[in-house]
């Protein structure tokens, strides 16, 4: 399957962007679906760290747990869901822009169905990702640029 990916611009060095997104507490601070994002260890994030990420999905919380598989500061980080029937996982970028001053960040989600997680993918998981992603990103603009 293919992923889902959307850029967004933020007035905001590349340094404080990847510092507030790779910082999973801030997770349910822009992402609606997001319940809590609670670090199985120290902050800050290192390559093998876990971070237990519960949704809200429907009426039923879903904890999934994610596994940093990339941390390039402040450039590239990547996030791998290893278990539960819906894996996620998430690349992100920071391209600089106007001189460092402001940042593009690209994210690209995809998934991993296992057992009914490969019907659940398709059928109600990548739309529901569709109609979030935009908002959230929206909402991180907000959060970084006030």
């Amino acid at each position: 399957m293919s992923a889902i990916r959307n850029s967004i611009d933020i007035d905001r060095r590349p340094e404080d962007v990847y510092s507030y997104i790779t910082d999973p507490t801030h997770l349910p601070e822009w992402q609606d679906s997001a319940v809590s994002a609670v670090p199985m260890g120290d902050l800050p994030l290192h390559i093998g760290s876990r971070v237990i990420v519960t949704r809200q999905v429907g009426k039923r919380r879903i904890p999934t747990t994610m596994e940093v598989t990339e941390l390039d500061p402040p450039r590239r980080w990547h996030f791998h869901g290893v278990d539960g029937p819906v894996r996620p996982d998430v690349q992100g970028t920071i391209e600089p822009l106007d001189g460092g001053t402001r940042s593009r960040v690209t994210l690209s989600v995809d998934f991993e169905g296992h057992g009914m997680g490969r019907a659940l993918v398709p059928l109600a998981v990548k739309p529901m990702v569709r109609k979030e992603m935009p908002r959230s990103e929206e909402k991180l603009k907000h959060l970084l640029e006030t």
